[in-house]
C-alpha cells in the first residue's frame, strides 16, 4: 500500500535496519513498530530526547531517574510515535487514548515522587525529635541520634501503622457514641445496666407517697398452679414487643411452642394442658381487639373457665400488668398508624353487658377506614378514642355508665375515671414504661421470679419521634390527652419508686449476706483455733501434771468459748428463720419490731426528700 506524497516527504528515507535488526516483515502493524524502535533507538532522534528528559510535570530537581525508568520501557515507542510526524496519520479518537493516557502517567509520577519526598522528610524531622527527647529523658544511654537506615523505616512504619488505625478508628465509630471512646468503660469496669435510659438524672424527687405495700410487688405466681397472667394491650405503648417477649423471651421449665408463620404460641403449664398466659400472642384477641379493663375483668373468668362447672371450678388468681406511655408519642404513633389505614374496627367496647350505640360512639370518618388523615383532621375530631385512650382503658367504665356522657357532667366524669385508673394501675400485679425498657425487665423479673433470656432493648428512634411538631401543637396535644398526662406522671413517679426501693433492698439483702458468711467463718477459725490451743495443753498437762494446781481453768474457758459460739450460731439461725418468714408472707406487713431496715432507711430518705 502506497503512501500519500505528503507523508512520503514527511518521512524522508526510508530507514535501515542495523545489523543483527530483525528483517523487514510484511506485516503493516509490526513493520510500523519496528521502525519506530529504530527511531528510538537512534542518539539524536525525537524518542530518544524524550527518554533522556524527565516527564512533562516532573521539575529536574527531584531526582526521578528511577521512577522513570521502568514505565518508560514499554511507553517509549509510544513517546516516539508521538513525536513523529506519523503520529499525525493515526485517528483521532487514538491520539486521544495516547495523549490521556500519557497525561495520566506523568500526574501518577509526580504524586509518587511528592509522596515519597514527603514521607522522607517526616520520617527525618520525626527522628530528630524523638532523638532530642530520648537524649533528654535518657542521657547518654539515648543513641537515636545515630539511628541507621533500619530504624528510619521501623519508624516510618510505627507512623504509618499510627495513621492508619486513626483512619480505620474513625470509619468503624465516626461518632462520640462509640462504646470504645467512652470514658465511663475505663472508670468502671462493671457499668450499670439499669442506668438512666431517658437522659434524666438517676434520683428524682418523688412527688406521691406510697406504702410499703405499693411498692414491694412480690407475686407468688405458680406456674403449675391455676394462677392466670392476663396482659391489657393498650395501643402503640409498645405492648407487641413485650408480648413477644413474654412468649419468647423467657425462661422456663416448658417454653412456649412457636411456629414459624403463626402469630400465637401455644404456652402451657408444665404437665399440663392449660395456658398460663392470657395476652394476644397465646389466646388470641378472645375478648376482643384491644380489650380494655372493663372488658377483659368481665370476660377473662368467662373464657377460661366458660366451659366447666361454677362447682369444679377452681379459685384462680388473675394477675393483671400492662404497659404504659408518654402521652403525646403515643398519640402521634397512633395518628401515623391511623393514617397507614388502622381502624379497630373490631374492637367490641363492651360494656356492662352490651356494646355502644352509634350515637353514644360516633364515628369520625365515613369511608372504610381514615387513611391519609391530616394531624389537624385527626386532633378536631371530638369522638376521637386516641384522646385519653390509656385513662380510659385503665378506668372501669361502669362507675359512669359506660359511654353515656348524659350519666354526669363531664369534670365529675374526669374526675371518677382519673382516680379509677389510678387506682387499678396501683394494685395491678405489675405496669411498665416503654421509655424505661431496662427498668421494666427488672421489676417483671423480680415480681413474678421469672428470668428472660437475652435484655430488653431501647428504641429511642419510632415513628412519633420522627415527627416534627411546634410547640403550639405540642401543648394542644397535651391539652387533648390531659387526663393521660396527670396518669402518667403518677405512673412514672410509683414506678421509679418501686425500681429504687427494689434495688436498695437488694443491695442490703447482699450486704447482710455478706455479713454473716464473715462471721461464720471467723466463728469456724476461732473454733478451730481454740481446739488447738486446748489439745496442745491437754497434752502438755499429761506430760507434766505436777506444774498444774489448777486443772479446771482449761475447762472452764472451753465451756465459754463453746458457750459463745452457740449463742451466735443461735442469733444466726433466728435472724434466718425471720427471713423465711418474711419470704413466705410478703404481702404482710410488718410490725412494729420487725421492721426491716431498708424500709426504714428507704421511708426515711423519701422524707428527707420532700
Amino acid at each position: 500500500m502506497a503512501l500519500p506524497a505528503c507523508a512520503a516527504r514527511a518521512l524522508g528515507p526510508p530507514l535501515q535496519p542495523e545489523r543483527g535488526a530483525p528483517a523487514r516483515t510484511t506485516c503493516p502493524r509490526r513493520h510500523s513498530r519496528v521502525e519506530a524502535e529504530l527511531a528510538a533507538s537512534r542518539p539524536g532522534s525525537v524518542a530518544a530526547s524524550v527518554r533522556a528528559g524527565p516527564p512533562r510535570g516532573v521539575s529536574r530537581g527531584f531526582n526521578s531517574q528511577t521512577l522513570l525508568d521502568e514505565p518508560l520501557k514499554a511507553s517509549s515507542s509510544l513517546a516516539g510515535a508521538a513525536r513523529a510526524p506519523l503520529f499525525a496519520l493515526l485517528p483521532r479518537g487514538r491520539r486521544r487514548r495516547m495523549h490521556d493516557f500519557r497525561r495520566r502517567w506523568d500526574l501518577g509520577s509526580l504524586c509518587r515522587a511528592l509522596l515519597t519526598r514527603g514521607l522522607a522528610a517526616l520520617g527525618h524531622s520525626l527522628k530528630h525529635v524523638l532523638g532530642a527527647i530520648f537524649s533528654k529523658i535518657f542521657g547518654p544511654l539515648a543513641s537515636v541520634g545515630n539511628m541507621d537506615e533500619k530504624s528510619n523505616k521501623l519508624l516510618l512504619a510505627l507512623v504509618m501503622l499510627f495513621l492508619f488505625a486513626v483512619i480505620v478508628l474513625q470509619y468503624v465509630c465516626p461518632g462520640t457514641e462509640c462504646q470504645l471512646l467512652r470514658l465511663q468503660a475505663f472508670s468502671s469496669p462493671m457499668p450499670d445496666p439499669y442506668r438512666s435510659e431517658d437522659e434524666s438524672s438517676a434520683r428524682f424527687v418523688p412527688r406521691y407517697n406510697f406504702s410499703r405495700g405499693d411498692l414491694l410487688r412480690k407475686v407468688d405466681f405458680d406456674i403449675k398452679g391455676d394462677d392466670l397472667i392476663v396482659f391489657l394491650h393498650i395501643q402503640k405503648t409498645g405492648g407487641t414487643t413485650f408480648g413477644r417477649h413474654l412468649v419468647r423471651n423467657i425462661q422456663l421449665e416448658q417454653p412456649c411452642e412457636c411456629r414459624v408463620g403463626q402469630k400465637k404460641c401455644t404456652c402451657h403449664r408444665p404437665g399440663k394442658r392449660e395456658t398460663w398466659l392470657f395476652s394476644r400472642f397465646s389466646t388470641g384477641w378472645s375478648c376482643g381487639l384491644h380489650a380494655d379493663w372493663t372488658e377483659l375483668t368481665s370476660c377473662v373468668p368467662a373464657v377460661v373457665d366458660g366451659k366447666r362447672d361454677a362447682r369444679l371450678r377452681p379459685s384462680r388468681n388473675f394477675h393483671y400488668i400492662t404497659i404504659l406511655r408518654d402521652p403525646v408519642s403515643r398519640y402521634l404513633s397512633e395518628w401515623r398508624h391511623v393514617q397507614r389505614g388502622a381502624t379497630w374496627k373490631a374492637s367490641l367496647h363492651v360494656c356492662d353487658g352490651r356494646p355502644p350505640t352509634s350515637e353514644e360512639l360516633p364515628s369520625c370518618y365515613t369511608g372504610d377506614d381514615w387513611s391519609g388523615c391530616p394531624l389537624k383532621e385527626f386532633m378536631d375530631c371530638p369522638y376521637n378514642l386516641a384522646n385519653n385512650r390509656q385513662v380510659r382503658m385503665l378506668s372501669d367504665l361502669t362507675l359512669v355508665g359506660c359511654y353515656n356522657l348524659s350519666v354526669m357532667p363531664e369534670k365529675q366524669r374526669n374526675k371518677v375515671l382519673l382516680e379509677s385508673a389510678k387506682s387499678n394501675l396501683k394494685h395491678m400485679a405489675f405496669f411498665g414504661l416503654t421509655e424505661f425498657q431496662r427498668k421494666t425487665q427488672y421489676l417483671f423479673e423480680k415480681t413474678f421470679n421469672m428470668n428472660f433470656i437475652s435484655p430488653f432493648t431501647q428504641y429511642n428512634t419510632t415513628r412519633a419521634s420522627s415527627v416534627e411538631i411546634n410547640e403550639e401543637i405540642q401543648k394542644r396535644i397535651e391539652g387533648l390527652n390531659f387526663l393521660d398526662m396527670e396518669l402518667y406522671s403518677y405512673a412514672k413517679d410509683l414506678f421509679l419508686q418501686r425500681y429504687q426501693f427494689m434495688r436498695q433492698k437488694e443491695h442490703q439483702e447482699a450486704r447482710r449476706k455478706r455479713q454473716e458468711q464473715r462471721k461464720f467463718l471467723k466463728g469456724r477459725f476461732l473454733q478451730t483455733h481454740f481446739q488447738s490451743q486446748s489439745q496442745g495443753q491437754n497434752q502438755n498437762l499429761s506430760q507434766n501434771p505436777s506444774q498444774n494446781p489448777n486443772p479446771n481453768v482449761n475447762q472452764n474457758v472451753t465451756q465459754n468459748m463453746t458457750q459463745n459460739l452457740t449463742q451466735s450460731s443461735g442469733q444466726n439461725s433466728s435472724l434466718k428463720e425471720n427471713q423465711e418468714s418474711q419470704k413466705q408472707n410478703p404481702g404482710q406487713e410488718p410490725g412494729d419490731g420487725h421492721t426491716s431496715p431498708g424500709t426504714s432507711d428507704y421511708m426515711g430518705s423519701v422524707e428527707k426528700w420532700r
